[in-house]
């Protein structure tokens, strides 16, 4: 029996020992040194936060990380996918870091680490003109669109309101300028640049959800996440990350 319960233990140190192994680990902010770049996912559908331009990523996000990475006496490396895949990315330790509009939340907590919050958005509802819609109790009875993989999405999960999620922010929209659904979810300031593409939408003045953004990282990056801290919050006492959003004519709004 002695035998038996000695192999029993064995057996499971080992399993606990390779799963501790074979657990994704971000890398270090020596590892990102060394290899002399910082290696970023994201998805360019969130203006102003991020976009194509001339097939090149622009926004927000970008040039504060451009900052941090001249910062840190590294390139800046972008990768483009779907946000959900962003997610997915920084978990596995397949990227180094995560930007699109980031949401921390205590579920996201479990599985990556966070920066400090460097910006506070809002989820808001987006409608066609002339709508009955005009809060979120309205939503009780309607179908709304999303972004895969948002808070958007898992808000409305959490107020039982019927949704339908796209990999991209143009295809919600598009859903509600077709009829598709009858309201959009989605970040404020992202809401404003698309609105004022024209299609006849308006966002209700009654926000959805109000939440930090931060950039992403695996778990294992903790000295990478304490060094880019320590670059961000003077970015952000200072009025640097502010003078960025007037760049692009938004408010900011400090965390």
């Amino acid at each position: 029996m002695l035998k038996k319960i000695i192999a029993l233990t064995l057996a499971i140190m080992m399993v606990a020992t390779c799963l501790t192994a074979c657990a994704a680990k971000g890398p270090s902010l020596k590892d990102v040194q060394k290899a002399g770049k910082l290696v970023v996912a994201t998805s360019p559908d969130f203006p102003p936060f991020e976009s194509l331009e001339d097939n090149k990523v622009v926004g927000i996000e970008v040039d504060i990380l451009e900052l941090v990475a001249d910062k840190l006496g590294v390139e800046l490396e972008i990768v483009q996918m779907d946000f959900d895949s962003v997610l997915v990315g920084i978990q596995s330790a397949k990227y180094d870091c995560g930007m699109s509009g980031i949401t921390v939340t205590a579920e996201r907590e479990k599985n990556m680490r966070f920066t400090t919050p460097y910006y506070n958005a809002a989820q808001v509802i987006v409608v066609k003109e002339g709508s009955a819609i005009t809060g979120k109790a309205d939503l009780a009875d309607k179908t709304v669109s999303v972004q895969t993989g948002t808070t958007a999405e898992s808000g409305c999960q959490d107020e039982k309101i019927k949704y339908q999620a796209f990999n991209a922010n143009a295809d919600a929209k598009t859903a509600l300028t077709t009829g598709k659904v009858d309201a959009w979810v989605v970040d404020n300031l992202t809401a404003i640049q698309m609105v004022e593409e024209g299609d006849g939408l308006v966002i209700l003045e009654e926000k959805m959800t109000e939440e930090p953004y931060a950039f992403a990282f695996a778990y294992g990056s903790e000295t990478l996440v304490e060094e880019i801290n320590n670059i961000l919050k003077p970015m952000i006492e200072d009025g640097t990350i502010a003078g960025i959003f007037e760049k692009y004519g938004e408010t900011y709004a400090k965390p």
